[in-house]
């Protein structure tokens, strides 16, 4: 065999290695060699179109390519699909940015060629994820790869819209909904964060009783005082009425009671500000009290503040404020005061509460086709009867808090990008279908929630609403893997829409792993220029070095630090791998004729072997990464390179060298596909090409504790006799050992003499 490069060279291995990938067809699992019968099947995260992969995606990438190669190699029909998220909200806004940059606004070029130039984008943005994807080593099946607005994927979320529509569970109303006035669109409830911010809290006198607020300017139309039926401190007041001098003068305020109030928060009484309160919308519904809207959907306050009409939320805050001191009725101010400040996920401006007629899926409404069980019921249903498995399993508890406080989903947004909503107008008429029911009818101008359509993903990728072989195949998929900040964003929609349209649940188990922390425990971001961007330490270290040190040392749910150095390590070990296939490489493999059942070493080697091969099966089927790769990162460089090697060049056993190093790299092959395919074709270790050779099977007759504890004394023999030449001072010779007749040594003079850097002489 000819001899191998002496150093191995990722950035120009890895390239043709995917390459070869691709030509050899196995990435489709159609084209799978003597798959079985049993499916598996991933669907990846679609990455957002707006284009650049992060460490974040590196991970999801890493383990999910572990678990399809896996089960690739243990015969399963295996299936990983990819794709693109439109992600409405973002996409828009940095095409947006890039018009603003030239001067132009969106409606300066018109609905129909704003989305020519998004279309432009996304296209070029897809072309740059994958490559990112493919660089990582990914070995998904691009052949059926789909984007959540091509025209399929576009036809099952009309499709489901409707369904849902028929069914009762979608309804247009008015209910206060999360306003992003930048954006000048609806957000869900999960896509507002929350931000500390210290603020000043007001206490202002309101007639009989003292109310707070960190929001004076909402306040203009606050006529009902709510107190709870039991506070006997307001027993006189509920039920009665009396002018109250207020922002504009006076106003007839009125006294209900409600326990929604809490008697032991500030005074006890609150006011209603029902436009713009969740928590206050629900009790003036309840009551039958009117609802007037103080801020527009423009961020500036209505004709409801009379003179403060027009202004920002800020401006009319300072002012309430001077006039409300001004009649001496603040009773004080709390400077101190720390408000949870809600926040646009996307774009971080202080979001609006504030009523608007919007698309809603109804959550608690009963369902026919779930036999009178609502979304909301069904959902919790499949995880408490692990229809749906959690790992870790502490989130199936999370899951359910958050289901079980799940409101009505608002699905329409105020943008142009997205599935437009397939509902049309004409004059008092209304259609709800895929289609228009003739001419002269006016589509609705709102777009679907991204989150409607990515809530399809894992059963419309594969087709539906046919019924298709994919479909029939592949779904339920196997495994959800994704980051755990995103259980509520999607995991959940997708659990309530899949058991919904098909009657099945979307996945059997989710998989959550944690966020990724610089050195220090921060989360990476551009404003602390802490970020890793895997693409470069990808070319600079080698794909492999990246996915090891994405998973070793990690636990699922739990937050990993990662650093640059880190990555360099697992270089170091993708080196290792190499040199030992150039060892081989140049060695006589010629089986040679040792003692029957072989050496100690070769028994040894063959029952650690095999050990490996049982406990690495078992972690992956247990979702244990970590500990796999560890397992096998420490078999090949210490008791294979280290010992067993070393061992091979006294007794020439080459060939069961080759059988080993090929079996170790077959375990190490879903960490690392790149290093492990190119030394398993170099030394032509199987007629295929690795990624579809066979995944080992443990064989228990071979695992002998016997031998691994003779060995481990020969190796305690020889580390004393290494710790004796330390002692002595003999580091660069060979040192002469004198040993009486019966000591152990004896029987493997020629292995401890080569691996302790002794001579062995009579005492």
């Amino acid at each position: 065999m000819s001899e191998l490069p002496k150093a191995y060279n990722p950035k120009e291995a890895e390239p043709e290695i995917y390459r070869r990938w691709l030509a050899s067809g196995y990435f489709n699992p159609d084209s799978l060699p003597a798959a079985g019968p049993e499916a598996y099947s991933i669907s990846m995260p679609p990455a957002n179109a707006t284009g650049v992969l992060h460490m974040g995606h590196a991970v999801m990438i890493a383990i999910q390519d572990i678990l399809i190669r896996f089960e690739r190699m243990s015969g399963k029909r295996t299936l990983w699909l990819p794709g693109t998220d439109h992600a409405a909200i973002a996409t828009q806004n940095v095409v947006e940015k890039e018009l603003k940059n030239g001067g132009l606004k969106r409606h300066d070029l018109g609905r129909e060629e704003f989305l020519k130039r998004v279309d432009v984008f996304v296209r070029d943005s897809q072309t740059t994820i994958r490559r990112q994807i493919q660089t990582l080593g990914a070995s998904c099946d691009w052949s059926r790869e789909r984007f959540t607005l091509d025209e399929g994927l576009s036809a099952a979320v009309r499709h489901a819209f409707v369904e849902l529509y028929r069914d009762g569970l979608i309804y247009r109303g008015d209910r206060i909904v999360n306003w992003c006035p930048k954006d000048q669109s609806t957000l869900a409830d999960d896509e507002v964060e929350y931000v500390e911010k210290k603020t000043p809290f007001y206490y202002f006198r309101y007639g009989p009783v003292v109310i707070g607020t960190a929001r004076p300017e909402t306040k203009f139309g606050d006529k009902v005082i709510v107190v709870h039926p039991n506070d006997k401190r307001y027993d006189k007041l509920v039920g009665t009425s009396f002018d109250v001098e207020w922002i504009l003068g006076p106003i007839r305020a009125a006294v209900i009671a409600d326990p929604a109030a809490d008697p032991g928060l500030g005074s006890g009484a609150l006011t209603l500000t029902p436009a713009h309160s969740f928590v206050d919308f629900e009790l003036a519904k309840k009551h039958g009290l009117e609802i007037l809207p103080i801020i527009g959907h423009d961020g500036r306050l209505t004709d409801a503040a009379g003179p403060f009409k027009g202004m920002k939320v800020q401006e009319a805050r300072e002012k309430v404020v001077q006039i409300l001191k001004a009649k001496g009725l603040i009773e004080r101010i709390d400077e101190n005061y720390v408000h949870h400040l809600s926040v646009c996920y996307r774009c971080g401006t202080p979001v609006e509460p504030l009523v608007s007629k919007q698309w809603f899926v109804a959550v608690d409404q009963p369902a026919k086709r779930l036999r009178g069980r609502s979304l909301k019921q069904r959902a919790l249903e499949v995880v408490v009867k692990n229809e749906v498995a959690f790992v870790p399993e502490r989130f199936a508890d999370v899951y359910r808090q958050w289901m079980e406080n799940l409101h009505d989903w608002c699905i329409s947004r105020q943008i142009w990008y997205g599935h437009r909503i397939p509902v049309w107008y004409k004059d008092d008429q209304v259609h709800v279908g895929t289609t228009p029911p003739g001419t002269g009818w006016k589509q609705d101008e709102d777009t679907l929630d991204t989150w409607f359509s990515s809530a399809l993903w894992t059963f419309s990728t594969l087709g539906w609403p046919d019924q298709t072989k994919d479909l029939k195949v592949f779904h339920p998929t196997s495994v959800m893997e994704t980051g755990y900040d995103i259980i509520f964003f999607w995991v959940a929609r997708m659990i309530l829409m899949s058991t919904y349209l098909l009657g099945e649940v979307p996945f059997r188990t989710v998989y959550l792993h944690g966020l990724v922390r610089d050195r220090r425990g921060r989360k990476m971001s551009k404003s602390l220029g802490n970020g890793i961007d895997p693409l470069v330490m990808a070319e600079k270290y080698g794909a492999d070095a990246v996915r090891l040190s994405l998973v070793i040392g990690t636990t699922p749910g739990n937050d990993q630090r990662l650093y640059e150095e880190k990555i360099a390590s697992y270089r170091n070990y993708a080196n290792k791998v190499w040199n030992i296939a150039r060892f081989l490489a140049l060695q006589d493999s010629t089986p040679t004729v040792g003692p029957a059942g072989g050496s100690l070493a070769d028994r040894w080697i063959q029952s650690r072997l095999h050990a490996l091969i049982r406990d690495v099966t078992k972690d992956l089927k247990r979702f244990r990464f970590s500990s796999a790769a560890e397992r096998t990162y420490a078999f090949v460089w210490h008791e294979f390179a280290d010992w067993y090697l070393e061992i091979a060049k006294v007794e020439k056993n080459i060939a069961l060298a080759r059988e080993v190093f090929g079996a170790a790299i077959t375990l190490l092959h879903p960490f690392m596909p790149f290093v492990t395919e190119h030394v398993w074709t170099k030394l032509a270790l199987g007629k295929k090409v690795l990624m579809v050779a066979d995944w080992p099977a443990a064989n228990p007759a071979l695992i002998d504790p016997r031998s691994e504890s003779e060995f481990a004394s020969l190796q305690q023999r020889i580390m004393a006799l290494r710790q004796e030449r330390k002692k002595a001072g003999v580091l660069t010779r060979t040192m002469v050992v004198r040993l009486k007749k019966d000591d152990p040594a004896w029987d493997h003079q020629a292995i401890v003499e080569r691996l302790a850097r002794v001579r062995l002489a009579a005492a």
